[in-house]
């Protein structure tokens, strides 16, 4: 899952950034509002994280902006400013949550789950192919009844993987959506983390769930 996070604050930013990235979401940020609607009209994201004031062009406006484009990536706002008239604001210009500062982060991530969730297609709430079951509201992984240890980066793999179950995802998509912009290593990382995969899952268990598709990718499906 990319999100992209829109605050001014380089301390807050930062720790947004680093916080979402434990949870296992890559990340991109920008600090001012010319910056958001650039970002956010170039690039897909699963979520935004939108500060109301902002230089250049507050949170209001880019959302509006956003919205009159027909870009729908769901958007959870956040502000300091509690008043109901912000809020309503908010939420009439096209803001999916509204989300005031300061917060626990659990709280933060909660939201994002939600408003991720609601602006995609209806899926069920634990994902499963054959034995394999993954829980993203838990971050747990389950192989019949025994819980499988996954790192945050390997989870959001796995999970972009069962979510398009049967269907081939490239290297690239999977690289866009689970690292950042940012990343700048091993060219190989993809493949470095399904053979991670692999090993913690087909191989421990005797199955066959993450198939290779020479040339073009990655697809999961069961081959009991």
């Amino acid at each position: 899952m990319r999100l992209l996070v829109v605050e001014d604050q380089p301390k807050m930013q930062q720790l947004l950034c680093r916080g979402l990235r434990e949870g296992g979401y890559a990340v991109d940020a920008v600090s001012d509002g010319p910056s958001a609607l650039h970002q956010a009209t170039e690039a897909v994201y699963d979520a935004i994280l939108l500060d109301v004031m902002l230089p250049g062009m507050d949170g209001f406006d880019v959302l509006r902006r956003l919205r009159e484009g027909e870009v729908w990536t769901p958007v959870l706002m956040l502000t300091a400013r509690d008043a109901v008239p912000d809020r309503v604001r908010g939420l009439d210009e096209g803001a999916d949550d509204y989300l005031v500062k300061p917060f626990a982060f659990s709280e933060l991530l909660s939201r994002v789950r939600a408003v991720i969730r609601r602006g995609r297609p209806a899926r069920p709430v634990v994902l499963r192919c054959g034995a394999l079951a993954l829980d993203p509201a838990t971050r747990t992984t389950r192989v019949g009844d025994t819980d499988v240890s996954l790192s945050p980066r390997e989870f959001s793999l796995l999970e972009m993987l069962i979510d398009r179950r049967g269907a081939v995802v490239t290297r690239t998509e999977l690289l866009d959506h689970v690292w950042d912009s940012s990343y700048d290593g091993v060219s190989n990382v993809v493949d470095v983390y399904v053979r991670n995969l692999r090993d913690k899952i087909d191989r421990r268990f005797g199955i066959q769930l993450i198939h290779t598709v020479r040339g073009a990718g990655y697809r999961v499906a069961d081959s009991s």
